[in-house]
């Protein structure tokens, strides 16, 4: 039937509903086209008041990956490099939530609509002055900071999901007690978990979503961690969860949102992605969308729902404001700020009030410079000095002394070979017999700094600077391996889950071999080159190799290391460099960095 041979339905007074409809669109219509052709101020309401335009822009402020570093970080933790106009490089000073907290607040300046979000890990290997309290500290420092949201990242589960519980609740450490005389409130800002399931409830830890409102705009968040968390945290920190999938998990919750009428949605996401350049202004997205990003987000982008309008990511520590499409092939906002507070990423979210989503053709991200050269917020070094009056008995104390920068840099780094030198002295005291140690480079946090960071003078190695390098009080655990086992362990560094993004294990200083980057997989490590005392390895001889406890439950994706036997575990991992500094260096013979040359590497 033609429509126009339809007939009219009536309300109950007879009247033609149709008509009133038709009527009320085209009303609807022209002031949606006036109200998009003039500037808010000409719109006016009852009394006067102005009406709302149509878009609205909405500041979304956000960073990743803090991990406790509330002091300025030191040495290349420190930095951050620029790329300038001519292709060359420079290197800036970043970082310290005291300048942290400046630069935000003058960001949000003028911006009545304004969010601040973070993409997890702000706890967690975090420095002594965090760590030591259990990160009370941070999480009152990112109360100050006025943190609205944010997702958990893998190092929130370093102590276990009760411990994330009281972080978010607060209440006093269970076996620490109370650090002051008051009692940890916890933290303002909710922590989303969307992804992360009790085993035996099938629920999410935390709240999987949260909706920030202001007047009538609405943007919803929804937070995740990487599925592979138990891969990257001790089986007893994830004991009794589920890591779901991110993509999954994302696009189940974006349609909840829907339904709830929330239709502007952002996904906190700690996973990342690794950029053709460590600059923090590079631009990625040359020659084109997305081209100069590689690693896990960029698949997870591609296959988020539409309906999530930007990713703010982390994991990787890098520096990145992308665009990567969505599954339709519409233009998305991918996101990183690098770590430990270097950085903040301004992205403006622009909102259509007709709508209820964001108008993604119009948003724009850009990473700016935490600089050491604006003034310190004052209740942020209030807060450092409070705690760190309390850390100082324990953290001043020096442990050791080095005669120049150790830095944690390279593909084998002299920080990493330190650590596996001191823990092969270690584990020679626990059993002589022992033949070489390895050493995880995610379990390196840090380098040392020749200069003192204090009044305990150049080279001086205090136990808060150990800390820092491994916070993370694993133990020192000795195991027997054949030959063969240790050969399948090199190449695990570039095989299996490290296929895409190596592991290169750090080295005790008698073991050496040949990384060749033209081959691929498990052949980049060559056979033919691995000595140990310069020795070829015989595979069918036994080996003692020390590690710490997580790579000997088989970490970071090497599962022959959870294969050992003859089991010796000795004390945590901290004490072990403690001991090694104490007894190979002094005042007057300070210990010089390693070389970093017990892996060539040829490409």
């Amino acid at each position: 039937m033609p429509a126009t041979s339809q007939p009219h339905r009536t309300d109950g007074r007879g009247r033609r509903r149709s008509y009133r409809l038709v009527a009320a669109s085209a009303v609807l219509a022209t002031a949606g086209a006036l109200a998009a052709a003039l500037p808010a101020d000409a719109h006016e309401g009852g009394h006067g008041k102005p009406l709302p335009s149509r878009y609205q822009d909405v500041q979304l402020l956000s960073f990743n990956d803090l991990h406790g570093n509330l002091e300025p970080p030191s040495g290349s933790s420190g930095r951050v490099t620029e790329l300038q106009p001519d292709g060359t490089t420079k290197t800036i000073d970043a970082g310290g939530v005291e300048y942290l907290a400046t630069h935000l607040r003058e960001a949000r300046k003028g911006n009545k609509y304004s969010i601040t979000a973070a993409g997890g890990d702000m706890v967690g290997a975090s420095p002594l002055i965090s760590g030591l309290f259990h990160d009370e500290p941070t999480i009152e420092a990112l109360n100050k900071l006025d943190l609205d949201v944010t997702s958990v990242g893998n190092h929130e589960f370093d102590e276990g999901a009760k411990e994330l519980g009281r972080l978010q609740n607060g209440g006093c450490h269970p076996t620490a007690g109370c650090y002051t005389d008051k009692k940890f409130q916890g933290a303002d800002f909710p922590y989303l978990a969307a992804n992360v399931l009790n085993e035996k409830t099938d629920r999410p830890i935390l709240k999987p979503y949260w909706v920030w409102k202001k007047r009538d705009v609405r943007i919803g968040f929804i937070g995740v961690t990487l599925e592979n968390t138990p891969g990257v945290v001790s089986a007893e920190g994830v004991k009794g969860l589920k890591f779901k999938d991110e993509v999954e998990t994302i696009n189940k919750y974006a349609k909840v949102l829907q339904k709830q009428g929330v239709k502007s949605i952002v996904a906190l996401i700690h996973e990342g992605g690794l950029p053709a350049s460590g600059a923090y202004n590079y631009n990625c997205d040359s020659p084109g969308a997305g081209a100069g990003i590689s690693g896990p987000i960029v698949d997870i982008a591609k296959n988020v729902t539409p309906a999530v309008d930007a990713l703010v990511t982390g994991h990787t520590h890098a520096a990145y404001a992308c665009t990567i499409p969505d599954p339709s092939g519409k233009p998305r906002t991918v996101t990183s700020a690098a770590s430990f507070g270097r950085l903040y990423t301004d992205t403006t979210l622009t909102y259509d009030r007709y709508t209820g989503d964001i108008a993604r053709t119009a948003v724009k991200a850009a990473n700016h410079v935490v600089t050491r050269t604006v003034a310190k917020a004052p209740d942020m070094t209030e807060l450092i000095g409070r705690w760190n009056t309390l850390a100082a008995p324990v953290g001043n104390r020096a442990i050791g002394y080095v005669s120049a920068d150790v830095p944690n840099t390279g593909t084998e780094s002299p920080m990493g070979d330190l650590i596996a030198d001191a823990q092969l002295w270690y584990g020679r005291k626990l059993d002589p017999q022992t033949d070489l140690a390895l050493m995880n480079p995610g379990g390196v946090r840090a380098g040392l700094t020749y200069a003192a960071k204090g009044a305990e003078g150049d080279g001086v190695v205090t136990y808060a600077e150990g800390f820092t390098v491994q916070p993370f009080s694993n133990t020192v655990n000795l195991q027997d391996f054949t030959g063969a086992q240790l050969i399948q362990v090199l190449k695990e560094q570039v095989s299996g889950t490290n296929t895409s993004a190596p592991k290169i294990l750090q080295p005790s200083a008698n073991l050496t071999y040949t990384l060749d980057l033209t081959k691929s997989g498990a052949d980049r490590v060559v056979t033919d080159s691995i000595r140990l005392d310069g020795a070829a390895i015989d595979p069918a001889a036994t080996y003692r190799v020390s590690t710490n406890s997580f790579l000997a439950g088989g970490g970071d994706g090497f599962p022959t290391l959870g294969l050992g036997t003859n089991d010796l575990v000795g004390d945590d991992d901290l004490t072990a460099l403690e001991q090694y500094l104490t007894a190979n260096s002094s005042a007057s013979g300070p210990l010089a960095p390693p070389t970093a040359n017990r892996i060539t590497i040829t490409q």
